[in-house]
């Protein structure tokens, strides 16, 4: 049976790069769409393609830097079957050059926005006792980076509230599923720039790929997708000492990742 058929799939950052080929192929298998965006005329330009495809879609303007905004627009939407967190911000800056502006809407857009999202229709979801919830992380979110302060900050947290969420769930007994997803780095426009020093180990990932192996984690239900598989060594490399590990992230060129950073500063 196929996992997607039916059901109601909320992502958000939809209106181009991940969010928008997750849209496109989920509804090709017969998802039916709720696609969230501060891009209104992107929004639109996505809607029109899907619907030339014949595929159920229904746009939503939204600011996920506003609670309100997401509460006010959430009110409008009766039920999601699988809830997607996938929006998010980069400003590539070290935290001296980076305005408080833009530190405090990375978090607002990549973790609080979680929050209201889930607080909206997990009730919902637990009444039924179905339900799914992508959180698209980062690998940034299990090992850090120069010139990506907040950015990492904010996805370590994805990947705990992740966690966290999974623990209550299971300790609820709860059918709801999560899913946590922490990709290296994407071939995107924000991200233009961004460098892999050992390619056969830390590829840069084409977006086809990423969202291929989305759909088919979350459809069996996988708990955790990292990729590369490389990414899991970071879990043993975090008992060593800081100046091994660092050594180590140092001779991988991970901490040399962004030194050419020259993505746009805005939304995934």
């Amino acid at each position: 049976m196929n996992y997607y058929k039916g059901k109601d799939i909320l992502i958000t950052g939809a209106a181009g790069g991940l969010g928008k080929l997750m849209a496109e192929k989920m509804g090709e298998l017969g998802g039916k769409l709720i696609l969230l965006d501060i891009d209104s005329d992107g929004l639109e330009s996505v809607k029109i393609e899907l619907l030339s495809k014949n595929i159920h879609v229904r746009t939503y303007t939204c600011d996920l830097s506003n609670r309100q905004n997401v509460y006010d627009v959430t009110r409008q939407i009766d039920r999601v079957d699988i809830l997607i967190n996938n929006a998010g911000f980069v400003t590539g800056k070290y935290i001296l050059d980076a305005p408080d502006e833009l530190i405090e809407r990375t978090y607002q857009v990549n973790i609080l926005s979680h929050f209201w999202l889930v607080k909206h229709f997990l009730p919902r979801m637990l009444e039924r006792d179905s339900g799914h919830i992508v959180s698209i992380a980062s690998a940034g979110g299990l090992a850090a980076t120069p010139r990506m302060t907040d950015y990492c900050s904010s996805k370590f947290a994805a990947v705990g509230f992740d966690e966290s969420l999974r623990l209550e769930l299971r300790k609820k007994q709860s059918k709801v599923l999560t899913t946590i997803v922490c990709p290296y780095v994407i071939d995107t426009d924000l991200f233009a720039g961004a460098k892999s020093r050992f390619n056969f180990l830390l590829p840069i990932l084409k977006k086809e790929y990423v969202v291929k192996r989305i759909i088919k984690a979350v459809a069996k239900g996988k708990r955790r997708l990292i990729m590369p598989r490389f990414v899991y060594t970071i879990f043993p490399l975090r008992l060593l000492p800081p100046p091994i590990q660092d050594f180590i992230l140092d001779l991988l060129g991970v901490n040399r990742s962004m030194d050419e950073f020259v993505g746009r500063v805005g939304k995934t």
